[in-house]
C-alpha cells in the first residue's frame, strides 16, 4: 500500500510540474491582418493567405503570435472604415493595416482614401492597439497628378501618428506574372511567399515591440 501510494504521488507531482510551465505560460500575441482581397488571399487556400504565410514565418523565427485573417475581397477604405469595430476583436494588440488598392482602381479621391484610413487608425489606437500600416501605389494610368495625391498617404499619416510603415505591399511581384494567379492582378501562393518575405523584418520589429508591452 505504502508504494502504490508512492507511486501515485510521485505521478501526481510530475503531472503537476509538467502542468505549471502551460498554466503560466503567455498567451500568443494577438494580431489581426486588416485589408482587402491581398489580405484576404483571392482564390487561394487559407493556408496560403498572407495572414497565415507571415504568421508561420514569424513562428519559425520564434515569436509566439497568431494572425486572424480579416481581410474581405473588394474592401475599400470606407468599407474598412464601416467594419473595423466588429472586425477586430478585443484581446488584439496589433493590426497589419492594409487598404487603398480598391481605392485607386475605382479612382476615388485620395483625400476621402486619407480620411478613411486615419479614422481607422484613431479607432485602433483609442483601443490601444497598435497598427502597422502597409502602403500601396497608385496605377500609372491614373496620372501623375493622381499618384503624386494618392502616394504620399501613407508615409503621411504614418509621420503623423507615428506607426510603422511598409511602403509597398506588392514589393517584389507587382511585375512578375508568375507569382499573380490567372488575371494577373492577384498573388499566388508563391507570390505571397515573396511578400512575406520581404515584408518578414518589419513585421518582427512590429511583433517584437508589441511583446515587450512598448
Amino acid at each position: 500500500m505504502r508504494i502504490k501510494g508512492l507511486r501515485a504521488f510521485l505521478l501526481a507531482l510530475v503531472a503537476a510540474l509538467w502542468l505549471m510551465p502551460v498554466a503560466g505560460r503567455a498567451a500568443p500575441l494577438a494580431l489581426v491582418g486588416f485589408g482587402d482581397s491581398l489580405m484576404a488571399g483571392y482564390q487561394l487556400p487559407s493556408s496560403e493567405s498572407f495572414p497565415a504565410q507571415l504568421e508561420k514565418a514569424l513562428r519559425d523565427k520564434g515569436h509566439d503570435v497568431t494572425i486572424a485573417n480579416a481581410g474581405v475581397s473588394g474592401d475599400t477604405t470606407s468599407a474598412g472604415l464601416a467594419r473595423i469595430d466588429w472586425s477586430v476583436p478585443g484581446g488584439t494588440k496589433g493590426v497589419i493595416l492594409e487598404l487603398g488598392a480598391n481605392d485607386a482602381l475605382r479612382g476615388v479621391a485620395p483625400e476621402q482614401s486619407r480620411k478613411n484610413l486615419a479614422a481607422m487608425i484613431e479607432k485602433l489606437q483609442k483601443r490601444g492597439i497598435a497598427v502597422l500600416l502597409v502602403g500601396m501605389l497608385a496605377p500609372p494610368n491614373l496620372g501623375a497628378d493622381y499618384a503624386a495625391r494618392f502616394n504620399s498617404i501613407y508615409p503621411d499619416l504614418a509621420k503623423t501618428y507615428d506607426v510603422p510603415l511598409y511602403p509597398f505591399f506588392l514589393d517584389g511581384i507587382v511585375e512578375e506574372a508568375k507569382f499573380k494567379i490567372d488575371d494577373g492582378m492577384h498573388p499566388n501562393g508563391a507570390g505571397i511567399g515573396i511578400m512575406v518575405d520581404r515584408f518578414l523584418p518589419v513585421a518582427e520589429r512590429f511583433a517584437a515591440t508589441l511583446s515587450k508591452g512598448e
